[in-house]
């Protein structure tokens, strides 16, 4: 019965001037420009040795552990931020959805019936009937200055910047789990070196404990060395402490209970530092998805501006319905219970008190807003490339000059217990071995820890092998 109705072709003759007049449509949005920012030509903290390639989009591999990239599988699928993202994206398509639909007809059908009683001429009985009236009703309105296409292209680079968002939270849970991984990995290895330490001044002093007992031993020498092993004992809840907190962290990341995160033995010792790599700094721009994410939003109030801009020219509305009326539900469908109608409604605003100059003041300042996020957005991304390069550099020499210092102090605490068991040198010589020792194997794990941390830095800096040229889905 619908396409038999009148209304629904007035409602055909009404899109099509629509689409005549739409075709020749302006906007008053200015032309978007990208911002021409100068980018250094090579990296200044970059060894020359360095080749200009990007990480892999699992670049996290390249370390070579097989529960990091278990750990990782787990977060991209589980991990609540990530989760949260993925819905504000959907949230954003929505909204685009509900943005462009103002650029098509909205279309209403409805059908009435109405038992109505007139009254007639003096002396005339009433009129009593029934009206039944179905009815199609289509309405438009011509975006001849462009409003309802910009709010539809803000909304739509809105949505991209959702998906660019997601992707840097996606980046960041990524590289969160690594370092807590590696965090975790570090406690397991103080925790170590400490027991270990802790068990040879242990030993140490039942040694002397025993020499005290044939007066090759003073008292003071043994209350020493059980300082030395009171001490070491309590250093060693903090790093439990620590330990856990760490695996407790790691465990959100992944989207699971604490009881569920068994980290075993692993240790730092056991990873493979990855190359260092760079890229080019003129490339960046399209490796980050952060600075992606500033962009678009910069393109969705630059549209905004055309919105507000059009709020100052008048608004067209066409309306055409069509449909039947009849008193009798067997003339209903007859010719003559046709009705139609069909009007336009032009409507400018005279006065609004400076409503609509004012959302263009906002508009413009919103924008100079967004450039200058963008310009900071770019400058911190090539700053954080230069301070990863320059903390990888230095955490490998600083990496390499502790291992020495271990070394060193290893050797001179094999001598002072020599030279000691020899009686050529005092405990407290001894002493100030073993507390040098401690603390140089502590500060190595610390700094290997510290290397790989700076690692990560370059590879999340470099964008996590994500493009701009690829699709987003």
């Amino acid at each position: 019965m619908t396409a038999q109705l009148p209304g629904v072709r007035t409602y055909r003759a009404c899109l099509l001037l629509s689409l005549v007049v739409g075709s020749g449509a302006c906007t008053v949005a200015p032309a978007y420009r990208h911002p021409a920012l100068a980018t250094p030509a090579a990296w200044q903290n970059a060894p020359s040795s360095v080749a200009a390639e990007w990480p892999a989009t699992d670049w996290w591999q390249s370390f070579g552990s097989a529960q990091l990239n278990d750990y990782i599988a787990r977060a991209q699928a589980s991990n609540d931020d990530i989760a949260a993202a993925v819905a504000r994206v959907r949230e954003a398509d929505a909204q685009a959805r509900i943005a462009g639909a103002a650029l098509l007809p909205a279309i209403d059908g409805g059908a009435s019936a109405s038992r109505q009683r007139q009254l007639l001429a003096s002396g005339q009985p009433p009129l009593t009937y029934t009206e039944y009236t179905p009815q199609v009703t289509a309405s438009y309105e011509l975006d001849f200055w462009g409003k309802n296409r910009e709010t539809r292209n803000a909304a739509l680079f809105t949505a991209q910047a959702s998906r660019y968002d997601r992707e840097t939270i996606a980046l960041t849970v990524v590289t969160s789990v690594a370092m807590t991984y590696f965090e975790v990995l570090e406690q397991q290895d103080r925790l170590a070196v400490a027991r270990d330490d802790l068990a040879n001044a242990q030993q140490v002093l039942d040694g002397l404990t025993l020499e005290q007992t044939v007066g090759t031993a003073t008292a003071l020498d043994v209350a020493q060395q059980a300082t030395t092993v009171a001490l070491l004992n309590a250093s060693i809840p903090p790093l439990a402490q620590q330990l856990q907190q760490n695996v407790d962290a790691l465990a959100i990341l992944v989207g699971a209970v604490p009881e569920s995160i068994d980290t075993g033995t692993g240790s730092l010792a056991q990873l493979t530092p990855p190359p260092i790599l760079a890229g080019l700094p003129s490339e960046l721009l399209a490796r980050r998805p952060d600075v992606a994410e500033a962009e678009a939003q910069l393109m969705a109030a630059n549209a905004n501006i055309g919105v507000a801009r059009a709020a100052y020219f008048p608004s067209i509305d066409l309306t055409a319905s069509g449909g039947y009326a009849s008193t009798a539900l067997s003339t209903l469908l007859l010719p003559q219970s046709r009705v139609f109608a069909l009007s336009a409604a032009l409507s400018e605003t005279i006065f609004d008190g400076g409503a609509r100059r004012g959302q263009v003041e906002y508009s413009h300042a919103r924008y100079a807003e967004l450039l200058s996020d963008y310009h900071k957005t770019v400058l911190t991304a090539l700053g954080n490339v230069e301070d990863a390069l320059v903390a990888v550099q230095q955490t490998a020499e600083q990496e390499l000059r502790q291992q020495q210092a271990v070394d060193t102090a290893r050797r001179a605490f094999d001598y002072s217990q020599l030279q000691m068991q020899a009686g050529t040198t005092n405990v407290l010589t001894m002493l100030n071995t073993e507390t040098a020792l401690f603390t140089a194997q502590d500060t190595l794990v610390q700094v290997k820890y510290q290397h790989l941390q700076a690692l990560v830095d370059l590879y999340r800096a470099l964008g996590g092998g994500w493009r701009q040229s690829q699709a987003v889905q």
